[in-house]
C-alpha cells in the first residue's frame, strides 16, 4: 500500500530536491513542519540598494533574512547548496512592472546575466507551525489551498525607485483564540510578527474577503474573526507600482524552503 504524501514530514533538502525535479509545483503552505520559508525578490544590482532600503524602511512587510551576492544562486546561510533559480515551485518574471511569465525554473534568466541580486524575505508560513502547536487552526492548510492575500490602502515608506501599498495575508481565527494568535506571532518578528489588523478589513481598504487579490478564498466560520498579517507579497505590489526594468519573484504562496528552523527566528 502506497504511503500517503505528507508534505509536513519532508526535510527542507528533500522538498527542494523534489521542487527542482518538477515533482512539486503548487503552494508550499504546510511543508516541512518546523522550518522557515521565505519570499524571493531578484533584481539587477543597479536596483539592489534601493530595494535594500525599501526593506529596511518597511520591516514588518519585508523582514530581510539574507541577501546573496550578485550572480550567486544560493542562500549560503539559510540553505547551503540550494539553487535559487530552481528550488521554488513557481516564479514570476516582471518586465517594466508587468508580469510576463510564471515559470517553474528561472535558470535561463540567471545564465543570461551575471548582475542579479537575490533577496530572501521572511514569510508568514513560518509561524503557522507555531500556531498549530498552540492549538490555533490554520484554515488554508485544513482546506488544502493557498493563503488569501489582499492589497490594502496602507502606504509603504518609499525608497528610491520603490513604492507601493502594503499587502496582507488573512487567517480566520476563533474569537477566543485571537489573543493567543497575537502572542504567538508577535514573538516572531523576522517572519512578519503580530497582526496589523483584526476584524475590520474595510479599515485597511479591503472590500470583499471572498475575492483575494492573491491566493484563494477560505471559509470563515461563525465565531471566527479575520486576522491580517503583513505579507511578503508586498514587494511584488511595489514592483508593479514602481515598474523596474526587470525583476523575478516567487509566485504568491510558492515559497523558498530554508534549512533554518522557525524556533531559530523567534525572539
Amino acid at each position: 500500500m502506497k504511503t500517503p504524501f505528507d508534505p509536513a514530514a519532508l526535510t527542507p533538502a528533500a522538498a527542494r530536491a523534489a521542487i527542482r525535479k518538477g515533482e512539486i509545483t503548487g503552494p508550499t503552505t504546510g511543508f516541512c513542519a518546523g522550518y522557515a520559508q521565505g519570499n524571493l525578490v531578484v533584481l539587477p544590482k543597479a536596483l539592489a540598494w534601493d530595494f535594500l532600503l525599501f526593506c529596511q524602511r518597511n520591516p514588518r512587510a519585508c523582514p530581510l533574512l539574507e541577501v546573496a551576492d550578485a550572480g550567486v544562486r544560493s542562500f549560503a546561510r539559510f540553505a547551503p547548496g540550494s539553487d535559487i533559480a530552481a528550488d521554488i515551485p513557481r516564479y514570476r518574471v516582471y518586465e517594466q512592472g508587468k508580469l510576463t511569465a510564471e515559470p517553474t525554473d528561472v535558470t535561463a534568466y540567471f545564465d543570461a546575466r551575471q548582475d542579479l541580486v537575490s533577496f530572501l524575505i521572511g514569510c508568514s508560513f513560518s509561524f503557522e507551525s507555531a500556531l498549530l502547536e498552540a492549538g490555533i487552526p490554520v484554515r488554508q492548510i485544513e482546506e488544502g489551498v493557498n493563503v488569501p492575500m489582499y492589497n490594502t490602502s496602507i502606504p509603504c515608506e518609499p525608497a528610491g525607485l520603490f513604492h507601493g501599498n502594503l499587502v496582507v495575508s488573512m487567517r480566520p481565527i476563533p474569537h477566543r483564540l485571537v489573543p493567543a494568535a497575537v502572542a504567538v506571532t508577535a514573538g516572531m518578528p523576522r517572519v512578519h510578527g503580530a497582526p496589523i489588523q483584526i476584524g475590520y478589513p474595510e479599515a485597511i481598504g479591503i472590500r470583499d474577503l471572498a475575492r483575494p487579490d492573491y491566493g484563494d478564498p477560505v471559509t470563515i466560520r461563525p465565531g471566527e474573526v479575520p486576522v491580517f498579517w503583513p505579507c511578503g507579497v508586498t514587494p511584488q505590489a511595489a514592483v508593479m507600482a514602481s515598474r523596474p526594468d526587470f525583476c523575478i519573484t516567487h509566485a504568491p504562496g510558492h515559497m523558498f524552503i530554508t534549512d533554518v528552523t522557525n524556533a531559530a527566528l523567534k525572539l
